[in-house]
């Protein structure tokens, strides 16, 4: 439980900073189109700007050129006037004044084809003048366009500013709750911990008694020794040799351990979860029979045959376990009889489950 609770929260840093790279992006890249249109618009409008100038400047000279005309013509109407009259006045200069009326009415044909022309140069002056204003009234409509884009760009740049200040300040409460539960599990930690230490405490206090109880009832023996937090009894008290059947002897120490357990136990408190473990050795001398083919089947049918005599003496089994460990773990190394006879044990420790 403790493992689970001290596990690392998930690491969601690199995900949000990802997030927030890809908008900076976003944002750059909009602002580069937005300048670039800009650029390109302004340039457009400076040159439509420069061709009106230019044909308003022509329009204005041939405007200038059409009144001069006119008022060549209203001369000449004058003139002609004045010759109709001396015409009446004076017939003798008939020959003279066809001749005069004569080229004046070719310089006015003359003067009515410049007409003509000129007025279709004006009338192409027009429409020219009316295709620009056409043109930029489209550009107008085009630079408008591109305002309301750009100000709908600003619109979205806005908007997200604010989603990257809401995903900060998430991102902030986020860190916040982090820090807070890290906080409360170290606590639960210590705490746990503090509460393992005292059961593991208390429990050691029944072990001692325990093995101390257990010393005295089956007696100061050279067979019968605690090794460390384990209290072990040679196999030659219990079985013999290459058995795992108790002999009347192993049956007898066996009720007594029952007897020391069961009374220990009604004293330990309930919510200390107890177990006795009872571990089976050999020495390193192979055996192989039909029964047992190695060590590990004799060191577990020996522990099994102490935990059913435990449980016929009414310790519950699910307070027992047997393990059989061979010859893997030996007290003493050595290749003597000695040796073999001190690592042939049965071990028993009382445990916390």
């Amino acid at each position: 439980m403790a493992a689970r609770r001290l596990r690392p929260a998930p690491d969601i840093w690199p995900g949000f900073v990802d997030a927030l790279a890809s908008l900076v992006m976003v944002v750059v890249f909009v602002l580069l189109v937005f300048v670039l249109a800009q650029v390109f618009l302004g340039q457009a409008l400076s040159n439509r700007n420069q061709v009106i100038g230019t044909l308003g400047r022509e329009m204005a000279a041939l405007v200038e050129q059409l009144s001069l005309q006119k008022t060549a013509t209203v001369t000449l109407q004058a003139n002609l006037d004045r010759l109709d009259g001396e015409l009446a006045s004076a017939l003798a200069e008939r020959d003279a004044a066809v001749a005069t009326a004569a080229g004046l009415e070719h310089d006015i044909a003359a003067l009515e084809a410049l007409k003509a022309a000129l007025e279709t140069q004006v009338a192409g002056l027009d429409a020219a003048l009316g295709e620009s204003r056409g043109q930029v009234e489209s550009e107008r409509k085009i630079s408008e366009e591109a305002r309301a884009q750009a100000a709908l760009l600003n619109r979205q740049i806005e908007a997200l500013k604010r989603d990257l200040a809401r995903i900060a300040a998430a991102l902030e409460a986020s860190e916040l709750r982090d820090r807070e539960q890290q906080v409360q599990i170290l606590d639960l930690s210590k705490r746990l911990n503090v509460a393992l230490a005292a059961k593991v405490e208390e429990l050691q206090k029944y072990r001692s008694e325990f093995f101390g109880r257990l010393r005295k009832v089956l007696g100061d023996r050279p067979g019968i020794r605690i090794e460390g937090d384990r209290f072990a009894l040679q196999s030659e008290l219990l079985f013999d040799t290459a058995s795992a059947e108790l002999g009347g002897n192993g049956r007898e120490q066996v009720r007594k351990l029952a007897a020391t357990l069961k009374d220990i136990t009604r004293t330990m408190p309930k919510d200390i979860n107890w177990i006795l473990r009872i571990d089976g050795h050999t020495d390193r001398r192979p055996i192989a029979s039909g029964r047992f083919p190695s060590n590990w089947e004799l060191s577990t049918a020996r522990a099994i045959s102490v935990v059913r005599t435990l449980v016929a003496e009414g310790i519950p089994p699910e307070r027992l376990a047997a393990t059989g460990m061979g010859e893997f773990q030996p007290l003493d190394p050595a290749d003597t009889e000695p040796a073999y006879s001190r690592n042939r044990r049965i071990e028993l420790r009382l445990d916390q489950r």
